[in-house]
């Protein structure tokens, strides 16, 4: 079994889009290490804020086929392929990290170097993983968020983790 990451965000329907996104996961990894949930504005446009978190999970599947299943996780919640990457968005799945996995091809992108760009995906990654070190950099995310630049950061923890995936 390998340790992957997903980054989850959305601005559309937060609260009903991420619960079923929750609940689909569980039933295809089965159980969650899931990280509080944190809002933040949208980067790169204007629009309603993001609900992000991130959560854990352990699978024998390998990566490509996991990021298909994301991809269609989010066509079923409404997501349309083609949109602007800064757009409002009903449900977005990134797979951020599986295993020690460096990957860079096809469209894939492992470790995302999201992680160390943005705070409400290096957060919530630090919550739940912060002794793990980054496969490239070889730096704990705890360590990564405590030198993050925070100046002018418009995030915050709006609850602790969703006491039920149903």
């Amino acid at each position: 079994m390998t340790r992957g990451y997903i980054s989850i965000g959305s601005n559309i329907e937060k609260e009903k889009n991420i619960h079923s996104a929750l609940r689909e996961l569980s039933l295809l990894f089965g159980g969650l290490v899931v990280s509080s949930t944190y809002e933040t504005e949208p980067v790169g446009f204007d629009g309603a804020t993001f609900h992000n978190l991130v959560v854990g999970f352990d699978s024998d599947l390998d990566v490509k086929t996991i990021a298909k299943q994301l991809r269609q996780i989010e066509l079923d919640h409404g997501r349309t392929r083609g949109c602007k990457k800064f757009s409002s968005r009903t449900l977005d799945l990134d797979l951020i990290l599986f295993g020690d996995l460096i990957i860079n091809d096809d469209g894939l992108q492992i470790p995302r170097d999201e992680i160390e760009r943005y705070a409400f995906v290096l957060e919530p990654l630090a919550e739940i993983a912060g002794d793990l070190r980054h496969p490239v950099n070889g730096i704990s995310y705890r360590d990564l968020w405590e030198r993050f630049d925070k100046d002018g950061l418009a995030q915050k923890r709006v609850n602790r983790g969703w006491s039920s995936i149903e």
